[in-house]
């Protein structure tokens, strides 16, 4: 099945013109990449900016069955095309968790090996591919490898962030994380200033997950002021209550959809200090227990929540900074940041 549409990212910059094939079945698959000289996959579309975007796209999304689970070894497997929510569905109920998550579930699982994808365990845990067992790829001629860290070695690390260049992945194997419950026991600390919650970051580096809101509009003496929330996952003698009665309950809430584009007047410099300003006085430290929903995935509580930076959309920046030398990098990013009059309503760093 091919058409023709308009294609974005989730930034809904930049917009292109395109056509889309999806197909289910492999020898399909095969057959059309070997008529095509200029194709690349793509999954559910959140990553940001232009990746996966060309004239010629394959969709992967009919790709989307589970075709084994391994509870006694905690491995999946699974086509290419399988959502994150897809495989929380099925292995949160038998104790099982995602060994590394994005901050959205509505990633393929594809996309989630091209991108090599990071979550708050980066520092203890490190990316997607840390975790990967082995995953089928198909190549520009119609030929499938099977690749793994000793089978087809270069073509599987590769892939592992190869952002769909290396070929297609059809299917993929994966180890999970053993879990006891479905809440994670997080606490919340305020940073006056950058100085102190990179002092926090070090001093959390036991924890299994951390991550920093940080206000991009802060100047002077406040510059870099922080929200830091640590979480581990909570073991079944810390629940009460109903937790302890549905430790494993999945999460039945709905979520909330923006109607509509906000006019682009409304994002601002003024806008962004004000919410800022807002959201760092509102938070108080705090310790809790919390279901994972609200804390790997708050915003997927907000159904097209990109709509809030206007049809023009917007572009976001991610970046790595040697640990020596990141407390200068990032000063520096945040002055320019602050010149620029742009700013941000949501700036995060992880360790």
């Amino acid at each position: 099945m091919s058409f023709k549409r308009s294609i974005s990212n989730w930034g809904n910059y930049p917009v292109i013109d395109c056509r889309v094939t999806e197909l289910a079945f492999e020898d399909e698959i095969t057959d059309y990449i070997r008529t095509q000289s200029d194709v690349i996959a793509r999954g559910n579309g959140r990553c940001y900016g232009d990746a996966s975007l060309n004239p010629n796209i394959f969709s992967t999304l009919k790709l989307n069955k589970i075709l084994s689970f391994d509870p006694e070894e905690g491995l999946i497997r699974c086509q290419a095309g399988v959502l994150l929510a897809d495989i929380l569905r099925v292995i949160l109920p038998r104790k099982f968790f995602l060994p590394v998550t994005p901050g959205t579930k509505f990633v393929t699982v594809g996309g989630a090996i091209a991108s090599d994808v990071h979550g708050k365990n980066h520092h203890k845990e490190g990316c997607f591919s840390q975790h990967l067992a082995d995953l089928k790829l198909l190549l520009e001629d119609g030929r499938i490898l099977h690749c793994s860290r000793t089978e087809n070695a270069t073509a599987f690390w590769s892939t592992c962030g190869g952002m769909g260049l290396t070929g297609i992945i059809l299917e993929a194997t994966f180890r999970l994380k053993p879990i006891e419950t479905a809440y994670i026991r997080q606490e919340n600390l305020k940073a006056g200033n950058l100085e102190e919650v990179m002092a926090l970051f070090e001093a959390s580096a036991g924890w299994t997950y951390s991550v920093a809101w940080i206000d991009c509009s802060s100047t002077g003496k406040k510059q870099g002021r922080s929200i830091l929330m640590r979480g581990e996952h909570a073991r079944l003698d810390e629940l009460t209550g109903r937790q302890k009665k549905e430790p494993l309950s999945l999460s039945t809430r709905s979520a909330l959809t923006i109607p509509a584009w906000f006019p682009g007047i409304l994002l601002n410099s003024k806008s962004i200090k004000a919410f800022n300003q807002f959201y760092y006085h509102r938070s108080r430290p705090s310790a809790a227990l919390t279901d994972y929903e609200s804390f790997f995935y708050p915003l997927d509580h907000l159904s097209e929540w990109n709509r809030m930076y206007g049809r023009s959309g917007f572009t976001q920046y991610q970046l790595v900074l040697p640990r020596d030398t990141s407390k200068q990098g990032i000063v520096e990013i945040l002055q320019k940041v602050k010149a620029s009059g742009k700013g941000s309503f949501l700036a995060v760093l992880k360790l």
